[in-house]
């Protein structure tokens, strides 16, 4: 990658965060369980990044607006309207992640 000064990294990878949160937001039918299976973070791992970078800047952010953030809504109505039940298959998918060395 060229050189880029810092600000402008800044910037880009502001960009990149908000594409990625508007590209979950509209592929509400992946679930959360699929994400940590596959790639080993999901929505709730993006919204708790979002709240640390928050508190580490001493912030006011709560949990509940971090995952407003990201989900684009509020948690509770996200879950109600998208988030299914987790089959055997995904938690099993789940469960042989979670046991492999990273």
């Amino acid at each position: 990658m060229t050189e880029i000064d810092d600000a402008t990294r800044t910037e880009l990878e502001a960009a990149v965060f908000r594409r990625l949160v508007a590209h979950l937001q509209t592929r509400t039918d992946v679930q959360n369980i699929d994400l940590m299976t596959m790639a080993g973070f999901c929505r709730n791992c993006l919204s708790n990044w979002l709240k640390d970078a928050a508190d580490a800047k001493d912030l006011p952010m709560t949990k509940d607006e971090s995952r407003e953030a990201v989900y684009g809504m509020p948690f509770a109505e996200w879950k109600r309207l998208h988030q299914s039940e987790a089959t055997p298959e995904q938690q099993a998918a789940f469960a042989k992640a979670a046991a492999e060395p990273h």
